[in-house]
């Protein structure tokens, strides 16, 4: 797999860039990649489709941030057609699995809402996923089908980084907030008369994990408010918490496991470990396949125009 913040900075770029469509005769040519072009007027029209809306930034971070976007830009289509080069594509079930598995927390027509809301069509949502998909496996298949991590390589890691598997004590926590203090006192009444904790928190709760059941998976102190960590971790495991108010709104918790402070062995650490030095590898990987399609791709960016 792509390093997660390879991808997101991919997937960031959204399709239609336009490097096969012709350029406007009005806008000057901004990038130019092995013949193909794309104009300033279309560069900017996507850069603003990635900040957020009713942003206040100052000049000197939306240049920082222009240049950023052209580099990935630039990334994704040398990667693109490198898929072509390579004849790698995208069997017609691998996007539907995908699909499928955005929209499955969604009820009937709320996705195409939020498609809407965000001024994306489907069919360009869909395209844009799709690409973001065929990056990922040539990726997959061209920089990292040679990777390996050996049992000494973890081994050394493991030694070389103790302190980096001392795990403090935890609570697994679901949670439930909402922004009035007499609906979290109503959703309390019906959970202690026996309503189904995850299933009130996926229809009520106001924090992104109430999409599932509210649960936090598991937490140290420190992460959450400190009136969260207070109750968190002196409740009783099954047992439903006071409303608990924060900044954030009013919270209702339930700690269903508890785990104590230890340093993870070997043996218990070992599949972080591989995952750690797996990613490690696959991004110098990555790096030194993009360098290896820059040196090979005729790209000319007119810098000052940004």
């Amino acid at each position: 797999m792509i390093p997660l913040r390879y991808l997101i900075g991919l997937l960031l770029v959204l399709l239609l860039v336009g490097c096969e469509k012709k350029t406007a005769e009005s806008s000057p040519v901004l990038l130019q990649i092995d013949g193909r072009t794309v104009s300033l007027e279309e560069f900017r029209r996507q850069f603003e489709k990635t900040l957020p809306p009713g942003h206040s930034l100052s000049v000197e971070e939306t240049e920082d941030l222009q240049r950023s976007f052209l580099v990935q830009l630039i990334d994704r289509e040398l990667a693109l057609a490198e898929a072509v080069r390579l004849g790698v594509v995208l069997a017609p079930e691998e996007l539907e699995a995908m699909v499928a598995e955005y929209r499955r927390d969604y009820p009937e027509g709320a996705f195409e809402e939020m498609l809407a809301e965000r001024g994306v069509s489907l069919a360009d949502w869909r395209r844009e996923l799709e690409e973001g998909l065929l990056i990922e496996k040539v990726v997959r298949q061209a920089a990292y089908s040679d990777i390996e991590v050996s049992e000494e390589e973890i081994a050394e890691y493991y030694q070389s980084h103790h302190d980096e598997f001392d795990r403090p004590a935890q609570a697994r926590v679901r949670q439930i907030v909402v922004g009035d203090e007499q609906e979290g006192r109503t959703l309390l009444e019906a959970l202690q008369a026996g309503e189904d904790f995850a299933f009130l928190a996926r229809n009520h709760s106001l924090s992104p994990d109430g999409e599932d059941g509210g649960d936090l998976d598991f937490i140290s102190r420190g992460e959450m408010p400190p009136e969260f960590d207070e109750a968190a971790f002196s409740l009783p495991v099954g047992q439903l918490s006071a409303l608990v108010k924060s900044d954030y709104g009013y919270h209702i918790l339930l700690v269903e496991e508890r785990r104590d402070a230890l340093r993870l062995s070997l043996e218990q650490a070992r599949e972080q470990v591989r995952d750690l030095v797996l990613e490690t590898k696959q991004d110098l990987a990555y790096q030194q396949w993009l360098q290896d399609l820059r040196s090979r791709a005729a790209i000319e960016v007119n810098w000052s125009l940004l």
